[in-house]
């Protein structure tokens, strides 16, 4: 699954349409360059790969005023819009994506209606449970993981890391049940990518 493609997607898909340098900015002002793959090169090539695949529409726009050629200006089609929404369903019910992928997911949660975010998230929350049980389940009894010497010690980060991104995620889920973030079926959108304040 690839990071670029859902975040540029859902850049896309935010303004309705828009051209490469602004979906570029869109990201970067959401500081996405700093945490995924989301370059100028990889943007550039995910809008000609995914217009070439049909999930993408091109127009050319006017030359500009300055002299410069004319612009190609994207937006979804309907299996782009079915491709951004399975990708982010995927991102986020699933138990352990990689955290680039996660982060675009749920900085972009905000698109689906309250219920169904919820409900995936509690899908990741329920698969980690039994992923962590998969691992405590081949366990003798009282087990003592540091005496198993570096497999006791990956068992241990596994077992830590299943625990803390459980805890994260029912975190979310409260803060959603609790009204937190303008998501989908709340009315307008009011915007692009937000910061903290929103």
């Amino acid at each position: 699954m690839s990071v670029v493609r859902l975040l540029v997607l859902g850049a896309i898909r935010r303004r309705g349409r828009s051209h490469g340098y602004l979906v570029r900015a869109d990201l970067e002002s959401w500081g996405a360059h700093e945490w995924s793959t989301a370059t100028s090169g990889s943007i550039y090539h995910a809008l000609k790969s995914m217009t070439g695949q049909g999930l993408l529409l091109a127009h050319e726009t006017k030359p500009s005023e300055a002299g410069g050629p004319p612009r190609l200006e994207y937006e979804l089609t309907g299996d782009g819009e079915q491709a951004y929404f399975t990708l982010l369903r995927e991102a986020l019910s699933s138990r352990d994506p990689r955290l680039d992928l996660l982060a675009a997911a749920v900085g972009l949660i905000d698109d689906l209606p309250r219920a169904e975010a919820i409900d995936l998230l509690r899908r990741r929350a329920l698969v980690m449970d039994q992923w962590r049980a998969s691992i405590t389940s081949e366990l003798p009894p009282d087990t003592d993981l540091e005496t198993w010497g570096p497999v006791g010690a990956v068992i241990e980060l596994w077992l830590h890391t299943a625990d803390s991104r459980t805890a994260w995620t029912h975190r979310l889920i409260t803060r959603l049940e609790e009204g937190a973030y303008h998501m989908a079926d709340d009315g307008s959108d009011p915007g692009l990518f937000h910061g903290p304040d929103r």
